[in-house]
């Protein structure tokens, strides 16, 4: 399950997309008629054209970006593991109920499917969502077989292991600084989902002191694969930074990656990597947020150099990494299962 894409730049289908995407109660957690005001009377309207114009920027041969590296991961996955794989977006196309449709059809008494959420970390508006929507797609279908999900991978040691081997080359390159960049999610997020109550944002340390909410809190988990990566990279402290990026509002995690490109030329960092943890498959805010308008904000603000490490997609270890999870499911072993 990846997030998904309109499905085509048509500003209508953008349009679409977009309320489908904004009107989800777990990305824009304001009361229903509120929400439906906010995203149906302001965001949409104005964000749809420039959407769209950005979506062309983008836009593959065959379609979405995100869709296409979706499709890939799926083709380069069934060839690694035995039993049939199907894609399904949360927004848009193709949808969950498909995915279980076809299944249905190429499995004679279909018992179990694994879903495996493309989120490394988990986050109400991402992780959480998905796993939801998939649940109640399969519980209105009254689908018979046994539903499964892999848990947020943040700090699994394959998935380390491939985000780490995919930045290496990068970094052997010269370099000031590296930006690892997170998708933003507002700060009451965080505090929702803290399963304790009262553990996020109660001190300036609390993603360092251990507790149960980091099982659910984006903060904590960002920080932690963070801090795996740069150290299996031997990556020092001074040489790079975490950001969030993809704001909508106030009240988002901070510091925002676009202030910050801004801000680096100044400080006289002038060769900048940047890194998306966040998405294992590039997408808009990859390809256009980072890799072309975050480009020009930090050259014109005064930087000499720009480059982004891709996503995963298809990255040979990526595949290995979800390939040993499905088998380990079908070996009966439950340890990268959902289990909250």
């Amino acid at each position: 399950m990846n997030l998904g894409s309109p499905d085509s730049t048509e500003v209508k289908d953008v349009r679409r997309y977009l309320m489908e995407f904004l009107m989800d109660g777990r990305v824009i957690d304001y009361p229903f008629l509120f929400r439906m005001l906010l995203v149906g009377g302001i965001i949409v309207p104005f964000r749809a054209p420039k959407s769209a114009e950005a979506y062309k920027t983008i836009w593959a041969k065959d379609g979405s970006p995100l869709i296409v590296f979706t499709k890939q991961l799926q083709q380069a996955l069934q060839k690694q593991v035995g039993l049939p794989v199907e894609i399904a977006m949360r927004y848009g196309n193709p949808m969950v109920k498909a995915a279980y449709d076809s299944l249905m059809e190429r499995i004679e008494g279909l018992e179990a499917v694994l879903a495996v959420p493309l989120y490394p970390h988990y986050a109400m508006s991402s992780y959480e969502t998905a796993v939801e929507h998939a649940k109640a797609v399969h519980a209105k279908g009254k689908y018979p077989f046994r539903l499964s999900f892999i848990k947020p991978y943040y700090n699994e040691e394959n998935y380390i292991d491939a985000l780490s081997e995919s930045i290496r080359p990068y970094v052997q390159k010269e370099y000031d600084h590296i930006i690892f960049s997170y998708h933003g999610i507002p700060e009451r997020h965080i505090k929702k989902s803290d399963s304790t109550g009262g553990h996020c944002f109660q001190r300036n340390d609390c993603c360092n002191v251990f507790s149960p909410a980091h099982i659910t809190c984006y903060r904590h988990q960002v920080f932690e694969t963070t801090r795996l990566v740069t150290g299996k990279l031997d990556i020092p402290k001074e040489k790079f930074s975490i950001s969030f990026q993809s704001r909508l509002g106030k009240g988002w995690l901070q510091p925002f990656t676009d202030v910050r490109l801004q801000e680096l030329p100044k400080e006289n960092i002038k060769k900048l990597l940047v890194v998306c943890p966040a998405f294992v498959s590039d997408c808009l805010e990859t390809l256009e947020e980072i890799a072309e308008r975050g480009k020009e904000t930090f050259l014109m603000a005064g930087g000499d150099s720009f480059e982004m490490v891709p996503c995963l997609n298809t990255n040979p270890l990526w595949v290995k990494a979800i390939a040993g999870w499905i088998n380990n499911y079908t070996k009966g072993e439950t340890g990268m299962l959902l289990s909250l």
